[in-house]
């Protein structure tokens, strides 16, 4: 009788391993197809996404060198510009520095006009005018400001106030002291004025 009972005990134990081995390798086989698929997913996904790591990076390539294209066509265009104002102001130590040989002329021309040497007027006039001219050839142009024009900062110095002769002179420039000159559209010196209050 125990060995039936063994003997059953035995063959259901038999059965019962035989069923969980079954069972055991449908499991595996399941989780081993789903395995697959999930590898070939990630292999497609990896694929994917380098043709997309690979297509960013271009992007980003692009990107980069459009905008140091830009930035070197800005310099271009930059430098260009400083080294035609450059050429513009070249001269500008040199002709500031015949501001008050100008000035002096200007001086001798207003006294010598007080004379009667109509010979002596005409010889300086005619050196002034040449050196005027010469100047005038390499850029160098007069502040155009008079008295009467309003005050502007900007455009001249005042030097000193004083009370306006007439009221309609308040505020505005009294007399002109100094001649001002620009370089192109630089003033190099500004005119020296004298403003009614």
């Amino acid at each position: 009788m125990f060995k039936k009972i063994f003997k059953n005990m035995s063959h259901d134990k038999a059965e019962n391993a035989e069923k969980d081995l079954k069972n055991q390798e449908i499991i595996n086989e399941a989780e081993t197809a789903e395995n697959e698929a999930a590898a070939e997913g990630i292999a497609s996904a990896e694929a994917l996404t380098e043709e997309e790591k690979l297509r960013e990076e271009l992007a980003n390539e692009k990107d980069k060198f459009l905008r140091l294209f830009a930035e070197f066509e800005n310099y271009k265009k930059r430098t260009s510009k400083e080294r035609v104002e450059l050429f513009k102001t070249a001269n500008q130590e040199v002709l500031q520095a015949m501001l008050p040989v100008m000035d002096d002329f200007d001086r001798a021309m207003a006294q010598i006009a007080k004379s009667e040497d109509e010979v002596l007027l005409k010889g300086v006039e005619l050196i002034h005018n040449k050196l005027k001219d010469t100047l005038t050839g390499k850029g160098l142009e007069q502040v155009e400001i008079k008295a009467g024009d309003a005050f502007n900062a900007d455009f001249a110095e005042a030097i000193t106030q004083i009370p306006a002769p007439t009221e309609d002179l308040k505020g505005k420039i009294v007399d002109v002291i100094e001649k001002g000159y620009k370089l192109g559209d630089k003033i190099i010196r500004f005119p020296k004025v004298v403003i009614g209050n």
